[in-house]
Parts: structure tokens; sequence; C-alpha cells
């Protein structure tokens, strides 16, 4: 067997204690957030049938042809993937359990996705997503609401930099319009087309549209527009989703180039970005995907969604120079001798019911050791038991910013550390 150290998988990341404070800060912020719009908690597994996502996001998708982690389970040939992303999860799950039909539902969920790419800054191979979903909802109402839902975020948590771009896809049938005339227009120039997309050109000639080949863009620019094709009802629906912004002052820029990279989205399409992150600079993003439901299996059911990049959120927080202070000890208890730690466990324990955050020094050590560890803990009060004290049921009290060291019983210890820390 090897000596060789263990690694983390290329792109799969440890959060460590100093980071995951603030993970743990971003992620109470959100459950707040979430909870004041009545959306309510879902949790998927991280492995679902690998037909879901082919079905769900496209089969000619960067996601599903190059980057999804899929295996065959040995134990019974299933065909399984890490999720790439939720939204085809939550959907099956609805679906599954039958809680769409009876009313509309509003759902999110937080948690690990796999997509096997080339870690980068801001891009990962298990990287993590908060996700949101409104599921019987056909209204531009619901559209607007989520992208003002993000507005309010983004102000709670201080960010700036941060514009949102937003278009159309509108329905099938212009879809299909418009398909048609994209392979004509990019056939009559297959010569400028690169090798992405001219594999796409008859599969996915939309995805062409979100190319970044400086060399297509003159030729992207000048392609046929969807809006062009859109049908009435279409249009109307996101003439009012932009007035709804507009009255709330949510500033956005209309981008016909934004088609996103999953294959279920209709209609409203949506991107929040920031120029403070370089090339990953979406930080969140999403629309309204009314086929969904259909393609894995259920009735038809009208749907919109987002997810947030978490990642790139605290990268961006952090660009703003967020700081988070270690988290508080209020108490930290010295021992030295066997009475005195059986004494210091029992007064731990009685200091941590009182709701104060507490410290027991384990490893032993010399009280001048222990002393030196109590005042890095930054903690407000020294609890000090030598035999001594235990014998007596007593502890001695030190206030760690300076002030007289006095002896307590236990019965009066916590009234005494509290007043000290008050």
């Amino acid at each position: 067997m090897s000596n060789e150290t263990l690694q983390a998988v290329r792109g799969m990341n440890d959060i460590l204690p100093d980071e995951a404070e603030l993970w743990l800060w971003f992620e109470e912020e959100v459950r707040d957030w979430l909870h004041s719009y009545g959306y309510r908690n879902i949790r998927m597994p991280l492995v679902e049938p690998t037909a879901l996502f082919k079905r769900a996001i496209g089969e000619v998708t960067d996601i599903v042809e190059k980057e999804m982690y899929s295996f065959e389970d040995a134990l019974n040939g299933d065909h399984l993937t890490l999720r790439p992303e939720g939204t085809a999860s939550c959907a099956r799950a609805v679906l599954q359990h039958n809680l769409l039909y009876n009313a509309p539902q509003r759902l999110y969920y937080s948690g690990p996705m796999f997509r096997h790419e080339r870690p980068q800054k801001g891009r990962y191979r298990q990287f993590h997503q908060v996700g949101v979903e409104a599921l019987g909802f056909a209204g531009p109402d619901i559209d607007a609401e989520q992208i003002l839902m993000c507005a309010r975020l983004w102000s709670k948590l201080g960010l700036r930099d941060v514009t949102l771009q937003l278009n159309t896809l509108g329905d099938t049938a212009s879809r299909h319009r418009h398909r048609a005339k994209l392979i004509s227009y990019f056939e009559q120039h297959r010569d400028m087309l690169d090798a992405d997309a001219t594999r796409r050109l008859h599969s996915n000639p939309l995805r062409i549209l979100d190319s970044k080949n400086p060399a297509m863009q003159e030729l992207i620019a000048a392609a046929p527009r969807l809006a062009d094709e859109l049908e009435e009802d279409a249009l109307r629906h996101f003439d009012e989703v932009q007035a709804m912004l507009r009255r709330h002052d949510v500033a956005f820029e209309i981008n016909p180039s934004l088609v996103r990279g999953l294959d279920y989205y209709n209609r409203t399409v949506f991107e929040w970005v920031t120029a403070s992150l370089g090339a990953q600079g979406t930080i969140c993003a999403g629309g309204r995907y009314d086929g969904l439901v259909e393609q894995v299996g259920g009735k038809p059911a009208p749907a919109t969604g987002f997810a947030m990049g978490v990642e790139r959120l605290l990268a961006l927080l952090q660009e703003d120079g967020m700081v988070l202070p270690k988290p508080e000890v209020d108490v930290y208890v010295v021992h030295q001798g066997e009475l005195a730690g059986q004494l210091a466990s029992k007064v731990a324990e009685q200091l941590r019911d009182d709701r104060l955050r507490v410290l027991l020094h384990c490893g032993g050590g010399s009280f001048k050791s222990q002393m030196k560890k109590a005042d890095a803990s930054g903690a407000s009060v020294a609890v000090v038991i030598g035999d001594d004290e235990a014998q007596a049921n007593e502890a001695s009290v030190k206030p760690m910013q300076g002030g007289d060291q006095v002896r307590v019983s236990v019965q009066t210890l916590v009234a005494t550390v509290n007043k000290l820390i008050k």
C-alpha cells in the first residue's frame, strides 16, 4: 500500500473553519430571505437516474455531452448521475410525490452540484447552489417576483456592481420557426463556424448564439432574431415582466443573446452578472420552464425558477471587503487535578445550560499554559478550578480584560459569570 499523502479530488474543495463561518452566515441570511417570500425547503438526492438529466436538460448540451459524472451501478446496472443542477431533480420530486396538482408550490433547496469542468476561480467540479422554484404559476407576476427577490437579497448582502440581463425565448412554435431560420443562416456561413458551432448546427443551433468565440461575434450579431418570431401572448408576458420591474425601480438590460445552457427554458430568462469576478461573472440565473414537468413524465404545468452560485457570491462578498469576526467565546474553563477535571466538566455543562458559549480546556498542562490559551480564545471570562476549589465545590472567576479574580460557590457561578460578561 502506498504511503503517498492523499489529496482532495481536483476541483472539489475543502471548506475550512475560518471560511465556513462565512458560509454559515450566508446560509442563515438566505434562509431568512426565502422564508420572507413563503418558500419552503425541499431536499433531493445527490444521485439521480441519468435519463432524468438527458430528458430535462437536453442531450445536445455541454452539460450532458461533456460535464456529467455518470456511472453504472455495479450492483444492479442502473445508469446514475451525480446531479449537475437542481431544477430537474426538484421537478422529478414534485411529480413523484404528487405535490403539484393540489396546489402551486414555492420551493427552495441548497447543496452541492457536480460538473466535470476545467477548474478555475469561480468554476469548480463540486460547486454549491441555492435553487428557488415556483411551480404551478403561469403569470408574469411570479417571473417578476423572483427577479425582485434577487434584487432584495443583493441589497440585504450589501453587494455592489451587480446588473440584470433579461430576455425572452418565446414559446415552442416561435422557437421552431427561429430554429429553422438559424440553421439556414448558419448553413450559408458554414465556413465561419468553429467546431462547436458546426457540431450544434442541426441539433441545437440556439446555443451557437451563446458562443464566446470572438471570431464569431459579428456573424452571431447578424443572425436572425428570436424577437422577430415571438407571438403576441409571449410578447405581452415579457412586456408585463418589464413593466413590473420598472415599477420597482429594478434596472435591467435586454440581451437578445441570452439563451441559457439548458434546453428546458421558455419565455423569460435572466442572469445577474458582475464585472468583479472576471470570466465567471454570472452569480445567479434562471427563468421560466413551462415544459419541464411534462418532459419528466407529468401533466403540463407552468414553472419558473433560478439558482445562485454560492462560491461566486461569497467571492464577490469578499471582493467587496466583507470579513466576519470569529465566533465569540464567553467562558474558558481552566482546571488542574483529577477532582478539578471532574467538576470542570460539570461546570461547563451548567454554563452551557444558560446558553453561554464555553470552551472546556482539554489535554492537560499547567495553569500558566492554560491561561495563555484562555487569553488567545478571546473569552470574556476564565473559570479556574484546582483541587482546592473542587473540594470546596467552588470555582474562581477571572475577567480576561482586567479586574479582580473572585472565588464563588458553584451554585452562584452562572450568575457571577453573567454579571461579569454583561
